[in-house]
């Protein structure tokens, strides 16, 4: 099982310089693990950025993943990751779906790479 960042998901939906990195996980639907509030995340900057049409086609695609939404269980796994990483709150969910699922975590966010289970690369401009 894969969780693609929200980072990374927007690297894929412009081709940035690590779209190939999340690729394989993306591209993976069988396997794709997709937390709502990756959702929030890349709808509201992809519409920012290129407008509602955009986002709206990332979100189809997105969805052909099995998303995941918030429960108490999960929001409270969260709230410990939180607390234990010092994790804002979208990348504590994020952070608790990939451990429900015993996924791997594919990310290019700097605060994650020492966490066990993730897939890191540096960001590059």
């Amino acid at each position: 099982m894969n969780v693609v960042d929200s980072s990374g998901w927007r690297e894929y939906f412009t081709d940035e310089a690590n779209a190939n990195f999340f690729a394989p996980a993306i591209e993976n639907t069988r396997d794709l693990i997709v937390p709502a509030i990756n959702l929030y995340e890349v709808f509201k900057r992809v519409h920012q950025q290129r407008g509602e049409n955009d986002a709206l086609k990332a979100i189809a695609q997105m969805a052909r993943g099995q998303i995941v939404e918030v429960d108490m269980p999960l929001a409270l796994r969260a709230a410990k990751l939180s607390i234990e990483y010092s994790l804002p709150m979208a990348d504590s969910l994020i952070l608790a779906t990939v451990r429900a699922y015993q996924a791997t975590f594919w990310t290019q966010d700097d605060h994650f790479k020492v966490i066990q289970g993730v897939q890191y690369v540096e960001k590059r401009r």
